[in-house]
C-alpha cells in the first residue's frame, strides 16, 4: 500500500474518532448538568434561546456558586433556626399572612448565614439552583404566595401550601448547613 492510500484511510478514521470523542464529551457534560440541576435543567433549557445557551448559563451558575463562601452551620445555629421555624409555624394559626412573610424572611436569613447573597430574588434562585435544584420550585411557589399575601390576595390554602414549600427548602438548607461542600485545604 502506498503512503497516499494509508493517509486516505487514516485521516478519515482519526477524524471520526475525534468527532466521536467530542460527542461523548458533550453528552457526558450534558448528563452531569442534568443530574446536578435536576428539574432546573429543563426549566433553564425552556427559557434559553438554545440548548448551548442554556448549558452555558448553568455552567456560569456553577462557576459563580464555586466562588461563594458557602459554609456549614454550628449545631447551636441550626438549633436556633429550628426554634425560629417552630415559632413561625405556631404563628400561622393566628396570623397566616404574617407567618408566611416571616417564613420567607427566615429562609432568606438562613441563606445569608450559609453564605448565599440575598439581595435579589432571581439571583437567589440561580445561586440556589446549583446545590438545591430539586427543591427550588418549592421556593418559587412559596415566594409567589408571599407576594400575593402582601396584597391580601392569598387564600388560606395557598398560605398553608407556602409554609409547606418554605419548609422544604428550609430543611434542605439546614441539613446541608452541617456539612462543608469544599474539601479542606
Amino acid at each position: 500500500m502506498s503512503t497516499g492510500t494509508l493517509l486516505a484511510i487514516a485521516i478519515p478514521v482519526v477524524v471520526v474518532i475525534a468527532l466521536a470523542a467530542v460527542a461523548v464529551s458533550l453528552l457526558m457534560r450534558r448528563r452531569k448538568l442534568r443530574e446536578r440541576f435536576g428539574p432546573e435543567y429543563a426549566r433553564t433549557m425552556e427559557d434559553a434561546d438554545s440548548r448551548t445557551a442554556g448549558e452555558r448559563e448553568l455552567r456560569a451558575r456553577e462557576k459563580r456558586h464555586d466562588a461563594l463562601d458557602i459554609k456549614p452551620l454550628d449545631s447551636s445555629v441550626r438549633e436556633r433556626y429550628t426554634r425560629d421555624w417552630t415559632s413561625v409555624q405556631d404563628e400561622f394559626v393566628d396570623r397566616p399572612e404574617d407567618a408566611v412573610h416571616d417564613a420567607d424572611q427566615l429562609v432568606t436569613s438562613l441563606m445569608h448565614e450559609r453564605g448565599y447573597p440575598t439581595q435579589d430574588f432571581e439571583q437567589q434562585l440561580k445561586d440556589l439552583s446549583v446545590e438545591h435544584g430539586r427543591t427550588l420550585e418549592h421556593y418559587r411557589s412559596a415566594h409567589d404566595v408571599d407576594v400575593l399575601s402582601t396584597r391580601h390576595e392569598a387564600t388560606t390554602e395557598q398560605l398553608r401550601g407556602a409554609m409547606v414549600h418554605y419548609r422544604s427548602l428550609f430543611d434542605e438548607l439546614l441539613a446541608d448547613g452541617g456539612q462543608s461542600r469544599h474539601a479542606p485545604a
